[in-house]
């Protein structure tokens, strides 16, 4: 069970820090800039439950742990993900 909470803890982890990279590199200058976090966040725990099935039915490698959160964190922020309104000149949002 502790393994379990670890990789757990770790895809997390890994999941909100490239949520962080993907806002730093792709998207400067939004308003919600903690929201790339927190959905990496949500994305790399996604992630892993998508690993631990794939691991206990086919017994998928562990290589595998990292793509599926790059991939998963990739969709929901990318082509997927939300679409963000930028602020205006004075800080309100456009009409």
């Amino acid at each position: 069970m502790p393994e379990t909470l670890l990789q757990l803890a770790m895809a997390g982890a890994f999941g909100a820090f490239v949520g962080l990279l993907f806002r730093v590199t792709r998207r400067p200058g939004q308003a919600r800039a903690f929201t790339f976090t927190l959905v990496g966040l949500a994305a790399g725990i996604t992630a892993y439950l998508i690993f631990y099935l794939l691991t206990r039915t086919t017994g998928a490698p562990a290589w595998l742990l990292p793509l599926l959160v790059l991939l998963q964190v990739w969709l929901w922020l990318g082509p997927l993900g939300p679409k963000w309104r930028r602020l205006g000149k004075n800080g309100d949002e456009p009409r």
